[in-house]
């Protein structure tokens, strides 16, 4: 068979092992007979926009699974419910306190909603990782003194990184201002069923919260949960923009997905999660004596304290004086193992309750191989350094604001060589795609320290995403911004 279909096929029985999303590992649980159970909304099966039987039912299941006041199925990804969530939170050009490592959704949401965006922006860690850390409640507090027209607060916890910040003071913070606060926990679906990881953000009173099941649980991609908490949201506004940004022809097959997920939680979520923290732990217990290879600690405590909290089902992997994208590589071609994300500096292989003792140990030995290999080789100083300027270069840095996003998409523009736009305002996105940080937005100027990095990152054979002119040479600005002599 040939196509897509038969590349997928060929692809499912091949040896790779997926140290990625979706957390079923292409394996465990989700739902395996398709076609017969892909229907529409017939008699006795209720309708997703309008649930009052088996969907509010097994909806209702979902929010006691995690405590939450209402939650709600998601089949159009966790992107459906962060925009939801910022235009329930927000008026049409109102105001929005964001972490700037949010994911690109949100942006996007910002850009659809005409806000303005303030920034909060992670504490910065040291090598040899240099990943985002996180986000300082007292920056918040801050924030929110300075501009009472702030509608809402959004921050990203866990990061791609499994970065975690202190939800439940960034909550108190916000509601005693009469703030929501929204969290994107997308990566963390997997939060409060064990003392291994942390608690999840609708415990610690976050107003809505959404998660992602398919990327750390046994679920099929594209499922998602939105969860509704407090009084400082309005549960018929977040139904109304839900019935605008997901399908009006929700997927069966999806929603018995997730379904499926949370009664395999509630009936074996113990035994499952308590196996996959005693292997992560022996994995980190198994790696502490690597020489070159470097793993980022369960607690993150070699960040100095600038990591509130830490998920350690993100195994965060640094080569030394190798790039990320040259281990991901040899995690690929020699080992048949794919990483969820490759950065500067270094990989990140998600884990979950669905992975295997053969991954786990296909993986180990790969590593110790790895770490061998780079021990007989002589440290190369000048790219280590450079290594580490890439790797900042990863971080969200702060860049100048002329206008807001849908100004800047709204004004007349012009196409200008990328290496000479130094100085002009950007009409497009850039980012790395995974994690869809943004590293300039529309209406943010483009200095010096953007095309450095860029330049390093098209020279490591990373694909910039976000730019109409794929190859990376050329980019929209904003024509106001150019002097006309």
């Amino acid at each position: 068979m040939s196509g897509l279909y038969g590349e997928l096929k060929k692809y499912a029985e091949s040896d790779y092992y997926p140290f990625h999303m979706p957390g079923h590992k292409r394996s465990f649980g989700a739902v395996p007979e398709v076609r017969a159970i892909d229907i529409t909304e017939i008699e006795g099966f209720d309708n997703l926009h309008h649930a009052e039987g088996i969907l509010k039912e097994a909806q209702e299941r979902a929010a006691r699974l995690y405590g939450s006041g209402e939650t709600y199925y998601l089949v159009n990804g966790s992107t459906c419910g962060i925009l939801s969530a910022v235009f329930a939170c927000t008026d049409q050009r109102g105001k929005i306190l964001m972490a700037r490592n949010c994911h690109k959704a949100v942006y996007h949401a910002a850009q659809l909603r005409e806000l303005e965006t303030v920034y909060l922006y992670p504490q910065m860690t040291d090598g040899p990782f240099y990943v985002g850390g996180s986000i300082c409640p007292q920056e918040v507090r801050e924030a929110l003194e300075k501009d009472s027209t702030i509608q809402a607060v959004f921050i990203t916890s866990p990061t791609y990184e499994g970065v975690v910040s202190d939800i439940k003071t960034i909550a108190e913070i916000a509601h005693s201002f009469g703030k929501p606060l929204i969290v994107d926990e997308a990566h963390g679906a997997h939060f409060g069923f064990h003392p291994a990881f942390p608690q999840n953000s609708v415990k610690l009173w976050a107003d809505i919260v959404i998660h992602s099941l398919h990327k750390t649980m046994p679920s099929l991609t594209q499922t998602a949960l939105l969860h509704r908490n407090g009084m400082f949201t309005d549960s018929d506004t977040v139904r109304r923009y839900l019935s605008i940004f997901q399908t009006s022809s929700p997927s069966y097959v999806l929603m018995a997905g997730i379904d499926a997920c949370v009664e395999l939680i509630r009936e074996d979520g113990d035994r499952l999660f308590g196996q996959f923290a005693k292997r992560l732990k022996e994995f980190y217990a198994e790696t502490a004596n690597l020489k070159k290879i470097k793993i980022l600690s369960e607690d993150g405590a070699e960040t100095a304290g600038r990591m509130f909290g830490r998920d350690c089902s993100k195994i965060i992997i640094s080569a030394g004086d190798e790039s990320g994208r040259w281990l991901a590589g040899v995690l690929q071609e020699r080992y048949h193992l794919e990483p969820e994300m490759e950065a500067a500096g270094y990989v990140v292989a998600l884990t979950s309750a669905a992975d295997t003792d053969e991954g786990f140990a296909r993986l180990l030995q790969a590593l110790k191989e790895t770490d061998d290999e780079l021990c007989a080789k002589e440290a190369d100083l000048d790219t280590a350094e450079t290594r580490e300027a890439a790797a900042r270069e990863h971080l969200p840095m702060r860049r100048e604001a002329v206008m807001t996003i849908a100004q800047a998409l709204q004004c007349s523009t012009a196409t200008a060589a990328l290496d000479g736009s130094e100085g002009l305002v950007s009409a497009e996105y850039i980012y790395l795609y995974p994690p869809g940080v943004p590293m300039i937005v529309p209406g943010e100027k483009i200095d010096r320290e953007l095309l450095d990095a860029l330049e390093r990152y098209k020279k490591e054979g990373f694909s910039l995403q976000g730019l109409k002119d794929y190859s990376g040479k050329k980019i929209d600005i904003c024509k106001q911004a150019i002097s006309i002599v």
